[in-house]
Parts: structure tokens; C-alpha cells; sequence
């Protein structure tokens, strides 16, 4: 909804009383807000880390999206951008930061080693993308990528918002547990994930027997 009116096109609002009056919708309204108000928690690993601060500049001016605001706690914030090499030390840090955010949050994983592990994947100490352990909503390509390249996932990120409705997301619905917590993982001589405990001991068992 980016410069466009919050109001419902199909609704003729008088000329005199259109910078007064809006008919809209909850969910429109509701995004609107959140969309032009995402306030991110940085967290920044590698060279990637540079571009991001060089985004935060007067240059490219991301105050026009909403998004100036780096936070430096996880309870302010609303999205979670990491930037750089993930590595197995790190992870567990970093889920922690996630399940302290409050809902709704996102999460953006900028450049190629967030997302896939880039050209270090084959690290005996690195982890091949944030996305085996967080739900990332924009993948945004590049080693580095450039300012504008981030401002452009930022955008797609968005645009997803604009697509939300307050009765389909989780946060909304009465749960006794929250579905997006993340489980800590284990660092021991390796990274354990929790949620594949069963499919670690299954396949112990199998090796076993």
C-alpha cells in the first residue's frame, strides 16, 4: 500500500472530506501501521554488516519506509535482520534473540551466507543458511549485497504484510504455547537441533542394531 490512500477504492468519499474520512478495513488499516513502522534489530555477523550500515546512511534514506530505527534490544523490535556468516557458535545466540521478540516478527536474511552459507557452506563451523533453524520471510541475494538490493527485500518484506489478516495470523489465535517458539539448540561437538531428537535417536538405534 505504498502511497496508496488507506481508503477502500471502491467507496466514493466526498472531495472535501477525503483528508478526514477514510473507509477501510481492519486488516488494511492494522498493516498499514505495521508496514510503515518495522523497526529492526541488526545483527550484523559479516562484511554483509557493512552494506547494511551503509543503508542506514542519508544517501538511501530508509526513514521512507519506517525502518530507521535500529533497535538494540529484541523486545523493540519487530524484525530480526541477519547479515553475514552463520556459524554452529552463534545459532543458539541468535534463536534467543528471535523468541524474545514480541509478535508479529519477521525475520531477513541478507546476502549469501545468511541465506544458503555462501562461499564458506563447507566450514566444518558453519551453517549452510539461517533458515534450518528460524522461518525467514525475504531472502535477499548478494555477497555482498548493496544497499539498494536491501532496501528492495525490505520492500518485499512489506509487501507480505500488506497480504496478513488479523484472523489467520498466529499471534492473534489463543494458544497455550507459542507457535513460533524456537528450541535453543545444543553446542557440544556438534550442533543439536531439539525438534530432531526422535530423528537423532532413530537413526542411533538403527546404526545400533
Amino acid at each position: 500500500m505504498d502511497n496508496e490512500p488507506l481508503s477502500l477504492p471502491q467507496y466514493e468519499i466526498p472531495e472535501d472530506l477525503q483528508h478526514a474520512i477514510a473507509v477501510t478495513t481492519l486488516d488494511r488499516l492494522y498493516n498499514w501501521g505495521r508496514r510503515s513502522s518495522v523497526w529492526p534489530l541488526m545483527f550484523g555477523l559479516e562484511c554483509c554488516a557493512i552494506e547494511m550500515i551503509a543503508a542506514q546512511t542519508a544517501r538511501y534514506d530508509m526513514a521512507r519506509f519506517g525502518m530507521e530505527v535500529m533497535r538494540p534490544t529484541p523486545r523493540q523490535a519487530d524484525m530480526l535482520l541477519v547479515s553475514g556468516t552463520v556459524t554452529k557458535k552463534m545459532v543458539p545466540a541468535i534463536i534467543r534473540l528471535y523468541n524474545q521478540m514480541p509478535e508479529p516478527k519477521y525475520v531477513v536474511a541478507m546476502g549469501a551466507c545468511a541465506s544458503g552459507g555462501g562461499p564458506f557452506k563447507e566450514g566444518y563451523n558453519v551453517v549452510a543458511g539461517i533458515d534450518k533453524f528460524l522461518p525467514v520471510d525475504v531472502y535477499i541475494p548478494g555477497c555482498p549485497p548493496t544497499p539498494q538490493a536491501l532496501i528492495a527485500g525490505l520492500i518485499k518484506l512489506q509487501e507480505k504484510i500488506d497480504k496478513q489478516s488479523i484472523k489467520q495470523v498466529s499471534w492473534y489465535r489463543r494458544k497455550t504455547k507459542d507457535p513460533n517458539y524456537v528450541p535453543v539448540p545444543i553446542l557440544g561437538p556438534d550442533l543439536i537441533d531439539p525438534r530432531r531428537n526422535a530423528e537423532i535417536k532413530s537413526a542411533a538405534a538403527v546404526k545400533e542394531g
